[in-house]
């Protein structure tokens, strides 16, 4: 037998959004080892005829001598509930407390749940694929899903949770989930809190909860420290044998990123349109970067330029209306560990290690902040700041600017001790 469940059962007044009879909804609240849940038991009183001290109605009225008989034989069958759990040593928690009240799967039947909400956003954002949104987004969204159901199933013995149930306490317990049960390091758990905090917003925007969830919870990113290639490990690329065709074209492709600073989704979306040429002749790449909608003001350089000559007229990308033949992301990123191999480079290659390849290199290099910035598509200067490395070159650089100015060997020399 489980040890002695402390646990509470009380009814109060939602006077905060009266009905339009003037009455206030009745809500249930049960408390079981500091964990509770609140619910509308359906019934509702004028304030003035309420006795929060008794938790009751006053009066003899048929409808508050019928309210309070309802909140006797709740509290009766509520007991009844967690002393048998007890006697089963079975777990215990007050959502599961509040589905074997109300009996499983009849728990407030018209109302929306999580879950629910969560998959008709995805079933939204899928369509929306190539306009509002790019498939990793949504694959996110479909992975933070999967994972909350897990753990609701898990803790709580239940399918999906009704949203006046899904509480601040439930986000942490899913945060400590995806901590333990998922290993996920903080910057990609924070991710998944995004995306559940953009479906909280949505439900706080269309009036299905009345307290935002995620209100006092605050969430801290690491420091990241994104891996990129020197400029001698780009040559060795540009001037390796890949060996066949197919190895050919992820080359190329990450050489793309690496000397344009898109990302994977740009680079496979790149057309004629986005290729313009200035009034002194400079060919540019000008293109709205799919996830943030900035422009991106690329100056082509001639590397990406003998790329985009190179695959004119390839039949795959044509198909698709597009200058290049990538494959999917999933190709890329697995091809290019043969790149690495063959390379000798001992880094994990990735479309996103050319992107921030060509951001550092650009910085180290003297090229400002700002118009950095501006060719990645960043919405903020603030974005490209993770970029800004310290790398021995630039100190270098510095420091023999330094030299210079100070000219220390035309100084006077320092006299020797006597």
């Amino acid at each position: 037998m489980r040890s002695k469940t402390n646990f509470r059962v009380s009814f109060f007044l939602k006077k905060t959004k009266l009905l339009k009879n003037g009455e206030a909804s009745v809500a249930m609240r049960i408390t079981v080892d500091g964990q509770r849940v609140e619910n509308n038991i359906r019934k509702s009183i004028l304030p003035s005829l309420w006795d929060q001290s008794k938790e009751r109605a006053k009066g003899t009225s048929a409808s508050a001598v019928d309210l309070n008989r309802f909140i006797e034989e709740a509290r009766i069958r509520i007991h009844q509930i967690v002393t048998e759990h007890q006697q089963e040593g079975a777990e215990i928690n007050p959502l599961i407390v509040q589905q074997r009240f109300y009996g499983v799967g009849q728990v407030r039947k018209q109302e929306r749940t999580i879950l629910q909400v969560i998959q008709e956003h995805n079933d939204e954002a899928k369509k929306l694929i190539g306009k509002d949104f790019v498939e990793i987004t949504w694959r996110r969204y479909e992975t933070m899903k999967r994972y909350l159901g897990e753990l609701i199933k898990q803790k709580y013995g239940v399918d999906d949770l009704p949203l006046s149930d899904f509480t601040g306490e439930v986000i942490r317990a899913y945060e400590v989930y995806l901590k333990t049960e998922k290993d996920l390091c903080q910057n990609t758990l924070i991710r998944y809190m995004k995306a559940l905090k953009k479906i909280t917003n949505r439900c706080l925007a269309n009036d299905w909860i009345q307290k935002d969830p995620f209100a006092g919870i605050k969430f801290r990113e690491d420091p990241t420290d994104p891996e990129f290639l020197t400029l001698e490990e780009v040559d060795r690329i540009y001037n390796c044998n890949p060996g066949s065709k197919r190895l050919e074209v992820i080359r190329d492709m990450f050489l793309m990123s690496a000397f344009t600073g898109l990302a994977f989704t740009d680079v496979s979306q790149l057309t004629d349109d986005h290729i313009v040429t200035d009034n002194d002749g400079n060919k540019w790449i000008r293109k709205p970067r799919q996830k943030t909608k900035q422009m991106s003001n690329i100056p082509l350089l001639d590397i990406p330029l003998a790329i985009i000559e190179k695959y004119q007229g390839d039949k795959k990308a044509a198909k698709k209306g597009v200058l290049l033949p990538i494959p999917c992301n999933q190709v890329m990123n697995r091809y290019l560990k043969e790149i690495a191999t063959i390379c000798k480079i001992n880094k994990h290659l990735t479309m996103h290690t050319a992107r921030h390849t060509y951001a550092t290199i650009c910085l180290s290099q003297g090229v400002s902040l700002k118009n950095v910035s501006k060719m990645l598509g960043h919405a903020s200067v603030k974005m490209t700041e993770r970029y800004a490395r310290v790398l021995d070159s630039s100190i270098l650089r510095d420091m023999n600017t330094i030299r210079d100015t100070l000219n220390l060997s035309n100084r006077a020399e320092i006299a020797d001790p006597e």
